[in-house]
């Protein structure tokens, strides 16, 4: 199998080389954002930098990006742009610009909305570029650049500006670039086109000429493009030499199609325009698909686009075609083309006469239609239309081969998508796995394409949406099975021995060589199918491996997922291992396949059941040798057994010898492949409501409760509003009226009727009507209604809110309690949690028989929710599901069995209260024994004795009743007597009746929860009574969306049923992951019984996280489903007021969301009002310059690291701490993960084992603490080359949203100041000083008020070893000052590991163990003196001194900056892998 060579990454340049630039220079002089004076426009400079700085290098990406970044586009480009000025050069600059925002992720189209004049004569100017001769004035290399600027057009439909442009070039008119025979059949096809097409027609006729030419260019864009392409594709030749341009254009126009295809609005009257210029099949004949390495990924895009063009949809109408129309459609063509051959070519009577099945397979088509001659197929081809009609006496200008193609390509039968994808493996195999089109490496740049789906606004259809989806996280996760299969197999130094075979020099921690290998199993097919239904193996390995390692081997659960592979190494006993070289090569990969776990056999070959009924343990099983039985993936089987018999290749099954496993949570991959392709095997039912919104058509607000008819009139907000004024202020611009005039009973809770407008007829209203009309529409009718008593015990009262919500969050629990779709935005610290568990109470409350569905994305963010969940919900209605139950930081088990437990003794308690009762009534027997015998024990004993009871007290008639009475005859004095006494107050009638019906409730309720208990007395195990629990009896049901993938299988078997879904960081969940909990039930009546879909989300701060970046830019795979519904325009509720951070900290990130402001508490709390103790400014950017000429480091791909801002950041933190501040009070964060392990190291060596000091609460990545906040937060950008991606604004978001009190931002200044997308946040971190000032007497708390100026004494730390060098002597200071000096010196640093990282550390350690050389400057100097290691562990690094040692006269105090010097010269050159450096150099007061 050949290897493609290794892709090289783009290396960014250093600011130095920008400032180097020709370009940087003329910016400076022309159009730079920090220049004052700048020069005037001058065309020449476009010119100049296009010829010299652009064509020169050949578009490399390097100088295309200096330029973008330097806001050419939006500062001088397009900002002087006119048709005066424009020429070919002025075109193609701002084409390269806008390309490479789309290739950065960064939005294109702002600088063109704001000045939209000139941009429909620029368009008109494109198209006519990309239809110029490519021997002319346009290069092919520059008309590639044009059709990619055109695609992003066509995949920008959403925006309004793009969309009047190219709605021109693919409307109905179009169609004029049919032939005329074509045309009349497709218009006799739908007669309510012609009615169109005669109306265009006539339009046509009023344009003047110039007008009516244009349009017709226009119309005729996209024919006239595809004839050029014709053109290029057949100037490839077969073998002589092929210019790449040409095979790049040939790329980039077959991903327009399929953009094209793969767009309803854009397809609906393309399709047809296709498939009459018959582009496939001059494709499909080309000689660039027979170009075994230039055609390759050709003929992958051309299989996308041959797919897309079949696909099942009706282009007009849009709807999906099912399985019997797509079988009517293909007999229709096949009987056509047999009254054509019967009428008019009697050489074709055999095949007119054959049944259809016979004769529409490739092969009897070519059998029947291969002797006929070129002017006989053209003929038949023009009878169906599908050529122009041939004049008498003239031969063909076709070619026998394309003519014969066209119609067997037209005919064949065709497999169905769905049995394609039913035959498909749900493994990767090494032919998928290392082909970098549809897997790229992680240096993918973002300039060629890929043979990869892409993920914009809308979709064919369900089918095609799921499909997609399906591919992309499948080929998502196959990028990081590759990524495990390298690293163990390498790790394992597979070579060749002396007698041709395997031998293993390594070990691997996740793979074990195998011993043995064999199928045992190969189940019958199922009727109708030719793949096996089950395919068992036995794998036997040898666990000669620390216990440890043995235990996580013997841990593998069913359905585990493991790798047979196959290795056949060439390279000698001892060969070194190159990870820059390709992999295959290297160590000899042949096979890849994929297997799942059924279970460990036990001595006797039986598979041992991970959960074995009874209380036996699992056995213990002597010896190293375990044996596996796992399924192995039937589909591939039966490929693999065909391949082996059709074409005599090797069985693969008989060449195993490597089993690889991988990590539990990163392997579930399969399951929920499984689970999409069963969604689209089932007729998935998706609510009518919801169904275009998914797609992407339609109204966007249709699904919104404003235009639902089944919309509610009356809604309980329960505990929602704290009082009456609290109502009012919520309903700004509404009529309040209350029902009761007396202010001491509007109190809540509220009973609210809002106005209800049916959706439909809306406009057709009378004139003089309208003003009543909405003076109603703006009334609401509030009613206070009282609880009713729930009984005399202080537990009996409902717990209440206590939250002051805001308008905005009223509405968005409005909207979330009305039926429909409701998206609420929660910008950072804007109260999304609380809104979502008043949402949710509501719905309880509201809606008592309803069942609502809890997903999130992070178990963290349900475990909020819970925590918060303690309003007036009964505990024994909750529930959660999934992995991270046990997780759950509660103080009660809401997980399943945690559920049952509560149940059960629940039950308990409440059979000792109908004891205690029984006994109290003087009823004999043995009532409490079962939820059953207390069930006949309420309805023979206490009902009786209560209605007696009330028959005695109730009002009669015309006598007044006895307040007395109600206590006297009360028959349950005995049993409350363990209440607050006394339990009747005796000052009114109605008060104490309240009392009493409150008692009984109180007692109904123990039978009624009894009754509820009784399934968990007959159910006997466990398991069932669990399953009982989530069927039946809870309300509210929470999970993961991972688990919902994974078990949705399960969930439908069981039952499982919902009428509310409530998504929480919905922005965060891949599209996919989102979707699937809308169909984990099976439909009613072919309807889906789902009534609310609730979506809290925030689409400004960080998407779903995607690992491979081909995946994340070029397919778009990281926008979830919140996202794209917001970029289609479904209504959202903006939440606009924070009250998490200063005010001061909010204006850094509120101008990316609508009016964000703060919640008054911001103001007016002292702890945000208050200055930080020792720190002039509460929000500081301090630039760190080169730290002994390094910036940022690169020791592995992406692993990014900066010893001069880690060390600098670690040194503000213990200065802070040594001033007062608690350390958990301090997260530092960082962009990157190089940066994360360095500063984690640092902290280790610095401070983490000192109690004065201590460690930040979090040191971690920007993107692992969204959803979390601190008072201080440390925040370290690395980056000195480039921006890297804090150039998404979404992640600036999340990194200045973050800290409630503080935040201090290191990074090099004129990198970041440059950037155009972090402006509006930069602007104002660069209006203050970029030095650090500090008031280092200024003690923690201080009495300052935030803004004054101090009254200590300011100092100015001018970069990072003056800091070190100044806390180092602050603190020698703080030792002296007390009596714990030799203690303090003496203790050591424990090692630095955050939760869930000690495994990765032993892992690597485990790893590298035997094979990693010890890193320089990881000497451990025992017996020296200090100065000594201090010399050696950074000579051995090639550290200098930094001018900090020489800063004290103190001899101990040259100590820290020396240490600091020689730990950070030894994790400079150190830590290319992330724990490496923590046994680096120790302190010298270690070896003292």
């Amino acid at each position: 199998m050949a290897t493609p060579a290794q892709p090289k990454k783009i290396v960014a340049p250093t600011v130095s080389q920008i400032n180097a630039e020709f370009v940087t220079q003329l910016a400076c002089k022309y159009w730079a954002p920090h220049i004052k004076k700048k020069s005037p426009f001058d065309i020449k400079v476009i010119e100049d930098i296009y010829e010299k700085e652009i064509v020169k290098s050949r578009f490399a990406i390097r100088k295309i990006m200096l330029l973008e970044f330097s806001q050419y586009l939006e500062n001088y480009l397009w900002m002087n742009y006119s048709p005066e000025v424009s020429s070919k050069a002025y075109l193609m600059s701002i084409c390269c610009m806008v390309n490479e925002k789309f290739r950065e992720n960064v939005p294109a189209w702002e600088t063109f909305k704001k000045k939209p004049d000139h941009f429909p004569f620029f368009f008109k100017c494109i198209l006519k570029a990309a239809l110029a001769e490519t021997d002319g004035e346009f290069s092919l290399h520059e008309q590639t650049v044009l059709l990619l600027f055109l695609d992003h057009c066509f995949n920008s439909l959403e925006v309004d500006l793009i969309r009047s442009q190219v709605q021109q070039l693919i409307s109905l008119p179009m169609w004029m670039g049919l032939q005329p025979a074509r045309l009349e059949l497709e218009l006799k096809k739908t007669p309510k086109l012609r009615k169109f097409w005669n109306l265009i027609k006539k339009n046509d006729e009023k344009m003047d000429p110039e007008a009516r030419e244009q349009a017709y260019q226009e119309r005729r864009f996209l024919s006239q493009l595809i004839q050029k392409f014709i053109s290029v594709l057949k100037s490839v030749p077969l073998s002589e030499p092929v210019t790449m341009d040409k095979v790049h254009y040939c790329e980039r126009f077959i991903e327009l199609m399929i953009d094209l295809e793969a767009l309803l609005p854009t397809r609906r009257w393309f399709n047809t325009i296709l498939d009459d210029s018959h582009l496939l099949v001059h494709c499909y004949l080309s000689y660039l698909v027979h170009r075994e390495e230039d055609g390759h990924l050709f003929s992958q895009l051309l299989d996308m686009l041959k797919f897309y063009t079949g696909f099942e949809i009706n282009d007009q109408t849009g709807n999906a075609l099912t399985e019997n129309e797509m079988t009517t459609i293909h007999y229709d063509r096949i009987t056509s083309l047999q009254r054509a051959a019967f009428a008019h070519f009697p050489e074709l009577y055999d095949f007119a006469l054959s049944n259809v099945a016979e004769v529409d397979t490739r092969e009897s088509l070519v059998k029947c239609f291969g002797p006929l001659s070129s002017n006989t197929l053209h003929q038949v081809a023009s009878y169906l239309c599908l050529l122009p009609t041939l004049p008498k006496n003239e031969d063909t200008a076709f070619d026998k081969e394309f003519l014969l193609e066209l119609l067997v390509s037209r005919h064949e039968r065709r497999i169905s998508q769905i049995q394609q994808l039913n035959q498909m493996p749900l493994y990767p195999t090494e032919k998928i796995i290392w082909d970098e089109n549809i897997v790229p490496t992680e240096y993918y740049s973002g300039e060629g394409c890929l043979a990869l789906p892409k993920l914009n606004l809308q979709f064919l259809t369900l089918h095609d949406y799921l499909l997609r989806n399906f591919n992309l996280f499948r080929l998502e996760s196959t990028y990081e099975i590759r990524q495990d299969i390298e690293d163990s197999v390498s790790r394992m130094k597979p070579w060749q021995s002396e007698y041709g075979g395997v031998v293993f020099g390594g070990w691997a921690r996740m793979a074990q060589p195998i011993v043995a290998f064999t199928v045992v199993e190969v189940a019958k097919p199922n009727i109708g199918e030719n793949w096996p239904t089950r395919v068992r193996a036995d794998v036997t390995i040898n666990l000669n491996v620390r216990d440890h390692i043995k235990d996580e081997w013997e841990g593998l659960r069913k359905h585990d997922v493991c790798f047979l592979i196959t290795v056949r190494p060439t390279k000698p006993y001892g060969t070194k291992f190159d990870r820059r070289r390709p992999f295959i090569e290297q160590v000899g990969l042949v096979y890849v396949r994929g297997c799942e776990i059924q279970g460990m056999l036990d001595d006797k070959g039986r598979v041992i059941e991970d959960e074995c009924p009874g209380p036996e343990p699992r056995p213990n099983l002597r010896g190293e040798s375990r044996t596996f039985r796992v399924f192995l993936d039937p589909n591939q089987y039966q490929q693999d057994m065909t391949n082996t018999i059709q074409n005599g290749a090797e069985d693969v099954y008989e060449t195993f010898n490597i089993i690889m496993r991988r990590k539990p949570k990163e392997n579930n991959f399969k399951a929920v492949l499984e689970t999409i392709r069963n969604l689209m095997n089932t007729d998935c039912v998706v609510p009518d409501w919801l169904h275009d919104i998914i797609l992407g058509y339609g109204d966007p607000s249709s699904a919104h409760y404003s235009k639902m008819p089944n919309q509610i009139a009356t809604l309980d907000f329960n505990d929602t509003f704290l009082s009456i004024e609290h109502l009012k202020a919520s309903f700004p611009g509404h009529n309040v009226k209350v029902t009761v005039d007396d202010p001491a009973v509007q109190i809540p809770p509220f009973r609210i009727t809002f106005p209800v407008r049916s959706g439909k007829g809306k406009k057709r209203k009378d004139a003089d009507g309208e003003d009543e009309d909405t003076e109603e529409a703006k009334t609401l009718i509030v009613e206070p209604h009282v609880i009713p008593n729930r009984g005399p015990y202080p537990y009996n009262q409902p717990k209440r809110n206590t939250i002051q919500f805001t308008h905005t969050q009223i509405e968005a629990i409005r909207a979330g309690m009305q039926p429909g779709l409701t998206m609420v935005v929660g910008p950072p610290g804007t109260g999304k949690t609380d809104v979502a568990v008043q949402i949710i109470s509501n719905i309880y409350h509201n809606f008592p028989e309803q069942r609502t569905l809890i997903v999130t994305h992070s178990n963290q963010a349900l475990n909020q929710l819970f925590e918060k969940m303690a309003l007036d919900i009964d505990e024994r209605h909750l529930l959660r599901l999934g992995h991270g139950e046990e997780e759950l930081e509660t103080e009660k088990d809401f997980s399943r069995y945690g559920r049952v437990n509560y149940v059960l003794a629940r039950r308990i308690e409440l059979l000792e209260e109908v004891k205690r009762l029984q006994k109290s009534l003087g009823v004999p027997g043995d009532a409490s024994y079962t939820c059953e015998t207390a069930g006949y024990f309420f309805l023979y004993q206490v009902m009786s004795r209560w209605e007696e009871y009330i028959s005695k007290v109730k009002n009669k008639g015309n006598t007044l009743p006895d307040v007395a009475e109600i206590s006297t005859f009360f028959p349950f004095h005995e049993y409350f007597a363990n209440a607050p006494q006394p339990i009747f107050k005796g000052r009114s009638y109605e008060e104490d009746m309240e009392i009493a019906e409150g008692c009984f409730r109180h007692i109904k309720k123990i039978f009624t929860q009894l009754e509820e208990f009784r399934a968990s007395e007959l159910l006997r195990s466990g398991l069932d009574r669990s399953k009982y629990l989530l069927v039946k009896e809870a309300k509210i049901i929470a999970m993961t969306c991972t688990h919902a993938a994974l078990k949705r299988h399960d969930l439908v078997k069981l039952g499982f049923k919902y009428d509310n879904i409530l998504m929480e960081e919905a922005a965060q969940i891949l599209e996919i992951e989102t979707f699937i909990p809308l169909l984990l039930q099976n439909p009613q009546d072919g309807f889906s019984r789902l009534k609310r879909w609730i979506m809290i989300g925030d689409h400004h701060q960080l998407p779903p996280v995607i690992k491979n970046m081909a995946f994340q830019k070029y397919s778009n795979m990281e926008q979830s489903l919140f996202t794209r519904f917001v970029r289609v325009g479904v209504p959202t509720v903006d939440l606009d007021a924070q009250g998490r951070a200063r005010a001061s900290l909010c204006n850094l990130y509120n101008w990316r969301y609508k009016n964000l402001g703060n919640l008054p508490h911001v103001q007016l709390l002292p702890e945000f009002s208050t200055a930080n103790a020792g720190l002039l400014y509460d929000f500081q950017l301090i630039n760190v310059e080169d730290f002994q000429g390094v910036g940022e480091s690169e020791p592995n791909p992406y692993f990014y690291q900066n010893l001069g801002e880690a060390e600098y950041v670690v040194a503000l933190f213990m200065y802070m701490c040594l001033l007062g501040y608690p350390a958990d009070k301090i997260s530092i964060l960082t962009t990157y993960n190089g940066q994360k392990h360095l500063i984690r190291d640092i902290i280790n060596r610095r401070c983490g084992s000192n109690p004065l000091i201590g460690r930040p609460n979090k040191v971690t990545t920007v993107d692992r603490f969204q959803g979390q906040q601190n008072d201080y937060i440390l925040l370290s950008l690395v980056r000195t080359r480039a921006v890297g991606h804090l150039r998404d604004v979404r992640r600036l978001v999340v990194a200045m949203s973050r800290a409630r009190l503080g935040l201090y931002i290191f990074a090099r200044v004129s990198l970041f100041q440059n950037c155009f997308e972090l402006t509006p946040a930069f602007s104002q971190l660069t209006a203050r000083p970029l030095h650090l000032h500090i008031i280092p007497t200024e003690p923690f708390p201080t009495a300052r008020k935030n803004g004054e100026r101090p009254s200590h004494e300011v100092q100015i730390i001018k970069n990072m070893p003056q800091m070190a060098n100044f806390v180092y002597n602050m603190y020698m200071h703080l030792i002296q000052t007390t009596h714990h000096y030799h203690q303090t010196l003496l203790q050591l640093p424990p090692a630095m590991v955050e939760e869930g990282e000690e495994v990765q550390s032993q892992e690597t350690e485990l790893e590298t163990e035997e094979e990693t050389p010890p890193v320089q400057g990881d000497v451990l100097h025992s017996s020296a003196d200090t100065s000594s290691s201090q010399e050696t562990s950074a000579s051995e690094s090639g550290a200098e001194a930094t001018p900090s040692q020489t800063a004290s006269s103190d001899p101990e105090a040259t100590a820290a900056p020396a240490e600091i010097t020689a730990a950070v010269a030894a994790s400079v050159t150190a830590p290319t892998k992330a724990h490496a450096p923590e046994d680096a150099t120790p302190a010298p007061a270690e070896t003292k």
